[in-house]
């Protein structure tokens, strides 16, 4: 069990916490959830101890011990795979050390003996001859093959490097794990894995996810911080979303009929209270006024942008012809004979292992870049607007955010502009903001503005919900489900998928493409797509 007992944090005259008393239980997955800049990432580090309260104390039950999904990926790096995972059971770790010290003396003396005695027992103690077959299995169910696990972390992926450290985090059977956006750079497979794995987890989970899907799955409690304060609910995300927007228009009623009452109260005071036969009821009525109290409705500090994308022109019969696609960068072939035919109304998601794959899809589709061989044909009427995993390009000149959505609002009206910004979330003097300062989520709103205001009937999104918190999301998938145009897209939310998808194209290692129109969910379990992705992985 972890504790907090009157936590307070402070940052110069900014209060992030204030008397914060929680406690996360053991058989629980609490799910941390909070506008950006409530602080859940620094409230997992105070657990931790990564950084201290200022007043208050975290308690954790004596003898537990407490893991941490570490965020820095080369930290590393003259480690094997195999000894970073047993690293996240320091004792463990330590005392396989100190082994390998005392074996190693040429001279063994009686002290020797003693100590390796004690340390041979704490070893067994703690599974320590388990140990490396234990992080095996662990790196394997995610999706690291058995040939890697003895390889330096240098020299392996950035993305073999996230599954690395989060085997890390879970190796050991840790009582207490906190994890930071632990699904974030994960494949499908190691995220359905890694739900199941906590699903069946027997000790504290307290775990920050943009990944709804995933907080529905797996979390028990929803940790909601707002305002400084940390509420908690029992149900998963879904459950405390409706939950919270029931509580807050049942607030809202009650007012309401608490000031009907109100104003009744005062018109019969103002009608009675200089007639003398009536003065006793008048007086009894401002009695019964001054008890009536309303409700404090504190507004969420959580904020939704308003999206919403509207084509100029509908889109015509013909939408795109993609045949015999072929690409190869670097020396490997990433896109193998890819053919398809996008349908008026399709929303297609583009799923696979293979990101690079799917971002030089749209690269091509966008002429940015050329295929090798194959053909692509965009219908006439077609209008396109693209987003881009890696938006960096867009945002190199010394421009403010005006100036940089100005480029592509139609109408020269700053007070128009800025309304249309304030919905974004760019209010006042943020709109002068210069963009190649601006955080990952920011960037992204600027690109989704840039796409709405294109007003085109094609939209290209890769990767979009990158960098955004839970309310941009929200908004997106929202906005995405009402879009009445065709659409092409690769994400690693599942949630997202499954509500705008209603086709699915997996771009395969080798050979082409899986194509159907199923839902996501339905896809997933099809056992004939299943099949076909055994054959070709």
């Amino acid at each position: 069990m972890i504790q907090t007992k009157d936590v307070t944090l402070r940052f110069g005259k900014r209060t992030l916490f204030e008397d914060v008393n929680i406690k996360f239980t053991a058989g629980n997955c609490y799910g941390l959830i909070g506008a950006n800049g409530a602080g859940k990432s620094t409230f997992l580090k105070l657990l931790s101890g990564e950084i201290e309260t200022s007043s208050g104390v975290v308690i954790i039950t004596k003898g537990e011990r407490l893991s941490v999904l570490k965020q820095d990926h080369y930290a590393y790096d003259e480690e094997t795979i195999m000894e970073t995972v047993i690293m996240g059971n320091e004792k463990l770790y330590r005392i396989s050390k100190e082994k390998e010290e005392l074996y190693s003396h040429t001279e063994f003396t009686d002290e020797d003996g003693m100590k390796l005695a004690e340390l041979e027992a704490e070893f067994m103690e703690l599974n320590g001859w388990e140990a490396e077959s234990e992080a095996g299995a662990l790196l394997s169910n995610l999706g690291i093959p058995v040939e890697n696990h003895y390889s330096l972390m240098k020299d392996v992926p950035a993305k073999m490097k996230v599954k690395v450290l989060l085997a890390q985090a879970l190796f050991g059977n840790p009582d207490i794990l906190l994890l930071d956006e632990p699904t974030n750079n994960l494949d499908i497979e190691a995220i359905r894995w890694l739900e199941e794995f906590l699903i069946n987890y027997q000790n504290t989970v307290i775990v920050v996810s943009h990944d709804r899907h995933f907080l529905n799955k797996v979390c028990t409690h929803i940790a909601d911080i707002d305002y400084g304060k940390i509420k908690l609910y029992i149900g998963n995300y879904d459950f405390w979303y409706e939950s919270s927007q029931l509580a807050l228009k049942q607030m809202r009623e009650s007012n309401k009929k608490k000031e009907e009452k109100m104003k009744e109260l005062q018109d019969f005071i103002a009608r009675f209270s200089a007639n003398a036969s009536k003065s006793k009821q008048a007086t009894s009525r401002k009695k019964m006024l001054e008890k009536i109290e309303l409700d404090a409705i504190v507004p969420s500090s959580r904020k939704y942008p308003y999206i919403d994308f509207t084509p100029e022109k509908v889109s015509g019969k013909e939408i795109l012809t993609v045949t015999n696609l072929s690409k190869t960068i670097d020396g490997r072939k990433v896109l193998d004979n890819v053919s398809f035919m996008v349908l008026k109304g399709d929303k297609i998601a583009f799923v696979g292992s293979d990101d690079i794959a799917k971002t030089t899809l749209f690269k091509i589709l966008m002429g940015e870049i050329e295929a090798d061989s194959g053909e692509v044909i965009w219908g006439k009427t077609i209008t396109k607007s693209y987003f881009p995993q890696d938006n960096s390009e867009y945002f190199t000149k010394n421009q403010s955010i005006m100036e940089w959505i100005g480029q592509y609002y139609k109408i020269d009206d700053e007070t128009v502009l800025r309304g249309f910004l304030g919905r974004m979330l760019f209010s006042g003097e943020d709109v002068f903001k210069k963009v190649p300062v601006l955080s990952g989520g920011e960037k992204a709103r600027c690109m989704l503005s840039k796409c709405m205001l294109e007003a085109s009937n094609m939209l290209i999104l890769d990767e979009p919900t990158n960098h955004l918190d839970l309310e941009s999301i929200t908004s997106l998938n929202n906005g995405l489900i009402k879009y009445n145009s065709e659409l092409l897209f690769a994400s690693h939310d599942h949630q997202f998928i499954e509500t705008v998808s209603n086709r699915i194209i997996e771009i395969l290692p080798k050979n082409g493409i899986i194509d159907r129109r199923l839902p996501y969910d339905e896809y997933l379990e099809n056992e004939e797509v299943n099949e076909i992705r055994k054959k070709n992985s």
